[in-house]
């Protein structure tokens, strides 16, 4: 701990030759240790030694357990705050043990001065200061300004204790809130991680995600939050549920990060006066279809994304940054590229690139090449993106960092079968036709029947309340999906219809039968689509 360092370091030359600062075991992970002492057994650690280096017997490490004090007058004075004064020879039987004695302390003292620390009802540990050689014992008034500057030292500690609690509180909160470190999908795999900030800095609220939606695509997110701190953090996991939920409803990604900021503005006018400019955030949101092998993406002030084609080639993908969230505007606008099989995405936040002495650029250019040279097929991405943060962790960085590779796959094309939907009542038949043969073709003769059905009702509703051109598309993976796309914006309404109505069960039909249905909308219209579970697939 490096504020007992800084206490043991004042004390020695200051008060004696040498000087350590003993803690309770829970202070070094930041929690209360007891709010006194009773009985014999302190259960310190040795938390900091000065001088560091030298004249110490070897094998003395921080961390290494302190003997406790035999039940004796002296603990008891030292139970009560008193600092003590204690030649050699009481030393010895304090401690009960002259070869323990000689194992775990300076050659040659003569004179010791122990000061409890204490702070805020809490009695964290002690300090000790020895005198060896030809130098003086101590006195009375030496032992009295010890105890200020031991109160004043036991203050800081204990901030620096509360810190900890704080900080690693933050970490574990914000680990909770970050989803798996790796996830495999039919659109690909994906590996991510997050680096605190080095130095002391407090926890950020840098984070990453990977949807899987449907239709086997999947969504790449990466954001920053504006702010350290448990505040930081909570604000970062409410835009991650957020933005998973704005997922599930398969919003395009301009359209997604409009109303993600809408609630970052929301969350800066419920924040307190002196709060409400630092609420804000940065976004990168990326939708991958494995069957088009398209990236549909959007930036809300984010980082771009470096893509590592399978060649081996790294280029910087161009995307037209909008304003951060809850900056407002202008609107954000969507970037669309096409992908390789195999190809890497790396999304992150602006402390991977960020280097002490080094511009932004810089940190751009080695990523860029770390990427060139790890990024292979044969090589797993979470060793990758491991290796990736630990490098940075070498050098204390100043802000949180957060990580996501995610290599693309794509679904072959005898996967997928498309049919162009005629304007006509009678291609409801057709339709059903063509899947009872596709799917023969694909050996689902057991989903045949739901599928049938399920066709039957979304061509039904595309032929009579949408608008042409329209076209059935039949994806095989371990889910059947169906889905039938029209030109039309209107979505129809699941609804329960009443025993006298003819008609409007076929939504609540589909419902029944499929695992999940739900819409998408496009520039271009809307599709219907609905999943089945393959029990044995491929």
């Amino acid at each position: 701990m490096r504020t007992a360092q800084d206490l043991a370091d004042v004390m020695a030359p200051a008060f004696g030759d040498f000087a350590a600062v003993d803690l309770a075991e829970a202070v070094f992970d930041g929690d209360e240790p007891a709010k006194r002492l009773d009985g014999g057994d302190l259960c310190l650690r040795n938390a900091a030694m000065a001088p560091a280096a030298e004249g110490w017997p070897a094998g003395i490490e921080r961390g290494d357990p302190v003997p406790p004090f035999l039940d004796h007058p002296v603990l008891r004075s030292f139970q009560h705050g008193e600092t003590v004064i204690l030649s050699r020879e009481e030393y010895i039987s304090v401690i009960g043990d002259p070869q323990l004695v000689e194992f775990l302390l300076p050659k040659g003292f003569h004179s010791v001065m122990v000061a409890p620390l204490h702070a805020r009802g809490l009695t964290l540990g002690d300090v000790s200061v020895w005198r060896v050689g030809s130098s003086v014992p101590f006195t009375e008034d030496e032992a009295d300004l010890m105890a200020q500057i031991a109160s004043r030292g036991a203050l800081a500690i204990d901030n620096a204790r509360r810190y900890t609690r704080e900080h690693r509180a933050a970490v574990a909160l914000q680990r909770r809130l970050l989803p798996p470190a790796t996830t495999d999908a039919p659109a690909g795999e994906t590996a991510g991680g997050y680096l605190p900030a080095g130095g002391g800095a407090e926890i950020g609220g840098d984070w990453f995600d990977a949807i899987a939606l449907p239709s086997l695509r999947l969504a790449l997110v990466a954001g920053d939050v504006v702010g350290h701190g448990m505040p930081a953090s909570a604000t970062m996991g409410r835009l991650r549920a957020a933005i998973q939920t704005l997922a599930d409803l398969e919003l395009e990604p301009d359209e997604l990060l409009t109303r993600i900021a809408d609630l970052v503005q929301r969350l800066a006018t419920e924040a307190p006066p002196a709060d409400q400019d630092t609420v804000g955030a940065t976004c990168l949101y990326a939708v991958y279809d494995p069957v088009t092998q398209c990236c549909t993406l959007a930036s809300a002030g984010h980082p771009p994304p470096v893509l590592v084609r399978p060649d081996g080639t790294v280029e910087v993908v161009e995307v037209s940054p909008g304003p951060p969230l809850a900056i407002g505007g202008m609107p954000y606008e969507t970037t669309t590229i096409d992908l390789e099989p195999g190809s890497v995405r790396a999304l992150y936040t602006d402390g991977l690139i960020e280097r002490e002495g080094d511009d932004i650029g810089q940190g751009l250019r080695h990523l860029m090449d770390t990427l060139a040279a790890t990024c292979r097929p044969e090589h797993p991405l979470d060793e990758t993106g491991a290796a990736l943060l630990a490098n940075l962790a070498d050098q204390a960085p100043r802000d949180d960092a957060a990580l996501l590779l995610a290599r693309t796959r794509a679904v072959p094309a005898k996967d997928t079968a498309q049919w162009q939907i005629p304007a006509d009542p009678a291609a409801v038949s057709e339709a059903r036709a063509w899947t009872t043969r596709q799917l023969a073709r694909w050996g689902l003769d057991d989903l045949l029947f739901t599928t049938e059905l399920i066709v039957s009702e979304l061509v039904t509703n595309a032929i009579r309340y949408g608008r042409p051109p329209a076209e059935l598309r039949l994806i095989r993976h371990d889910v059947l999906v169906c889905e039938v796309t029209d030109s039309s914006p209107t979505q129809p309404r699941l609804r329960r219809a009443a025993t006298t109505d003819e008609g409007g069960r076929g939504l609540f039909l589909v419902a029944q039968l499929a695992m999940r249905w739900g819409c998408r909308y496009s520039p271009d219209g809307k599709t219907i689509w609905a999943e089945q579970l393959i029990e044995y697939p491929h």
